[in-house]
């Protein structure tokens, strides 16, 4: 993977959990909603087919979704 695609999935990841926080701050979508939201991405990776390859991205996608949701990185838990 190139810098530039790097650095362009770091700028998509964290835009998106910025636009959750803020979407949970003004009261839009719960708590609930929003780990909802990450679990039907991971799930999707989850399940992927394709080439080795793919699975194996794929994979690494939904171990990364899934640790953002163990985290609590997009979500302001009190």
């Amino acid at each position: 993977m190139s810098d530039h695609d790097t650095h362009s999935g770091i700028a998509a990841l964290s835009i998106c959990e910025a636009l959750l926080l803020a979407l949970n701050d003004a009261q839009v979508l719960p708590e609930s909603e929003i780990i909802g939201v990450l679990e039907d991405a991971a799930a999707s990776h989850e399940n992927a087919e394709g080439t080795q390859a793919d699975r194996v991205m794929h994979a690494a996608v939904a171990a990364q979704i899934n640790r953002i949701i163990a985290g609590g990185n997009s979500v302001r838990r009190s």
